[in-house]
């Protein structure tokens, strides 16, 4: 390993700031991601399948609130409008398979297949937006999905079962994987490139589009048979909330590291059910979550430091911008010449 890196790097105040500031941004949404996941999985248990419906609220929130700002600011998108729907669309049946699946497999399937997310955002970053990654990169994450193994063999002692259609749940989970790839890569090159707060309510209000128009062909007749309760509410308040706040948040550790960041920080939500497992069913703690905890931290570290500047990101509005500005420099410089030589 160049150990360069940490002298140069890591021990920079500067940059020990940055990378202690995305680690921790890392973990609030990785800590929201696992409290929607604690109460899709409640809501689950309590009988209600209606997957769509619990994520429009997300929406609507990001869509009332960012739009608002959008709003407020009256100006024109800087992005077409049909790729936020396109990253809409994505997002929402990312969001829906995975809440779906809740209800088909365990959770320990979901935890396990989710991982399928990194590899898929590695393999579209290197093609759509020419991040290459180097070895000790790789390492890093291969780390993070090796801790996160750890906390898999002892939570199939504690959470389990098999589900009723664990085929199709696991198949739900793999399909909502590529999906949320697709999302994050999306949003990672327009956060980059353009404005977050556009990014996120645009996303709110194309997400909510899409849900609302499938929301009567899916699942309308489940909707109708839910016996609403004070605890089924209060779980959708919660579940609306923390997915507020991790759209929020998410767009910042896109914008300082990316996808393949965002995803493999996100491996510590496991960590985090835990303590949402221990706070309301009082269960016990098997060491191997604390290690695993440890192992992923580790590979954060080491992604985060051998972290190198990925190849500027295309952008067509900008490459145009600069190659106008350089001709008419060009024909300046010509003009001001000639009437020096005359």
């Amino acid at each position: 390993m160049n150990w360069s890196v940490f002298n140069s790097s890591w021990w920079s105040n500067h940059e020990t700031k940055n990378t202690l500031y995305l680690l921790f941004l890392g973990q609030v949404v990785s800590c929201t991601l696992a409290l929607m996941s604690f109460t899709s999985s409640f809501i689950a248990s309590l009988g209600v399948d209606v997957p769509l419906t619990l994520s429009i609220f997300v929406y609507l929130s990001l869509g009332l609130v960012y739009g608002s700002i959008l709003l407020y600011r009256r100006q024109g998108l800087q992005v077409s409008w049909y790729w936020y729907l396109l990253l809409g669309f994505a997002d929402a049946q990312g969001t829906y398979f995975i809440n779906k699946a809740y209800q088909l497999t365990s959770n320990t399937n979901v935890q396990l297949l989710d991982c399928g997310t990194i590899a898929w955002a590695i393999v579209l970053t290197w093609i759509f937006l020419g991040t290459r990654y180097s070895l000790w990169q790789l390492f890093g994450a291969a780390i993070c999905v090796a801790g996160l193994v750890c906390v898999l063999f002892s939570d199939s002692g504690v959470g389990g079962g098999g589900g009723s259609k664990p085929l199709l749940g696991d198949t739900l989970v793999i399909v909502g994987t590529l999906f949320f790839a697709i999302s994050n890569v999306g949003e990672e090159f327009c956060v980059k490139k353009k404005d977050c707060v556009e990014v996120v309510g645009m996303m709110g209000v194309y997400g909510f589009l899409v849900l609302i128009c499938a929301i009567p062909l899916v699942e309308l007749e489940n909707l109708e048979s839910v016996s609403w309760s004070p605890d089924i509410v209060l779980a959708f308040v919660v579940y609306t909330l923390s997915g507020f706040i991790l759209y929020a948040v998410a767009p910042y550790v896109l914008k300082l590291s990316g996808s393949t960041m965002f995803n493999l920080s996100i491996l510590t939500a496991d960590m985090w059910a835990v303590l949402f497992r221990i706070f309301f069913y009082h269960q016990q703690v098997d060491w191997l979550y604390y290690l695993s905890f440890a192992i992923v931290v580790i590979g954060l570290i080491i992604y985060s430091v051998t972290e190198r500047d990925s190849h500027p990101l295309p952008s067509l509005e900008n490459g145009n911008a600069d190659l106008e500005y350089q001709v008419l420099v060009d024909e300046n410089v010509a003009t001001g010449n000639e009437a020096l030589a005359a």
